[in-house]
């Protein structure tokens, strides 16, 4: 087995270490930004630290703007968005644990035909789905914009639940379908021999066994429906029905751009999804490691 040398493994550090400074500098921009007002934000963009720290931003959001703050309290004009902050949190969790749930649902079914039903159309299938996210998801918007409208499911939650649930499933096939292969089939076969249907062992054993895969998957299909812009900004025009990305570009008009309020709505934001992956990191690891060496 290669073992890295002193050297080596200093610069495997040094890598690490540049890879986590890549990831992370732009998140403490945008923590830097949250805690200043925008006149000092805009007055000196060369100053790394702020001059002033506040949390006026958050209290404008969580109060939806009925408690300005000190850097706001001479402010004339503040986006209407700011007031629909909590509605948006609320649609996004439902938008997110929804695709999630239903992703898992037919990604899990649709893996385990792939890895046991050894016909050619799986096999093709399983390709169709790694070509199918070569394509970028904007050609696809007039296409789906037609299919939702006719579907009388334009302007709601659903209609949004349903592309993401279609965009993200071959990411959920292609996570689940090496590791249900890992699985040994004795064990299905044992349980038939026991009385179970084929689909009662999946049920029972395969599942089961799946759970580090199954967690891993649905983190990152939830991450990525939680923060999805282009499909519930084109779905949706009305307010009701805004997502919390979608709360964060409409900060961006003709004539007033919010910098301080939209980074402090981005840290709100990755709040969730920061939570979810500290407490299933551990099954988020173990599931894509396994799949990866196992398939």
């Amino acid at each position: 087995m290669f073992k890295p040398t002193p050297i080596g493994r200093l610069l495997l550090h040094a890598a690490n270490i540049l890879v986590i400074a890549f990831i992370l500098l732009p998140l403490a921009a945008v923590f830097l930004a949250s805690i200043q007002s925008e006149k000092a934000l805009q007055a000196d963009t060369r100053r790394v630290l702020p001059h002033e720290a506040t949390l006026d931003n958050f209290t404008v959001i969580l109060t939806k703007g009925e408690q300005k703050g000190r850097i706001f309290e001479q402010a004339t004009y503040l986006p209407d968005n700011i007031k629909s902050f909590y509605a948006a949190a609320i649609n996004s969790t439902v938008v997110a644990a929804s695709v999630t749930v239903l992703t898992l649902l037919f990604g899990a079914l649709s893996a385990y035909t792939i890895a046991r039903q050894r016909y050619r159309w799986t096999l093709f299938l399983l390709q169709v789905n790694i070509v199918a996210r070569f394509v970028p998801v904007i050609v696809l918007m007039i296409p789906l914009f037609i299919v939702i409208r006719s579907l009388g499911q334009l302007n709601s939650l659903t209609g949004v639940i349903i592309a993401e649930t279609g965009l993200l499933l071959p990411y959920a096939i292609l996570i689940l379908a090496p590791y249900f292969d890992s699985i040994p089939v004795e064990l299905e076969e044992a349980a038939r021999i026991d009385g179970c249907t084929r689909f009662g062992a999946f049920l029972r054993i395969v599942l089961p066994l799946a759970t580090p895969a199954l967690a891993a998957c649905g983190v990152v299909v939830f991450i990525a429906s939680w923060h999805e812009l282009l499909i519930p900004l084109i779905l949706n025009a009305r307010p009701d029905f805004m997502t919390l990305p979608v709360v964060i570009a409409s900060l961006v008009g003709d004539l007033f751009v919010f910098f301080n309020l939209m980074m402090a709505i981005c840290l709100l934001a990755l709040l969730p999804t920061v939570i979810l992956v500290f407490l299933l990191q551990k099954y988020i690891v173990e599931g894509l490691a396994a799949g990866a060496v196992k398939g």
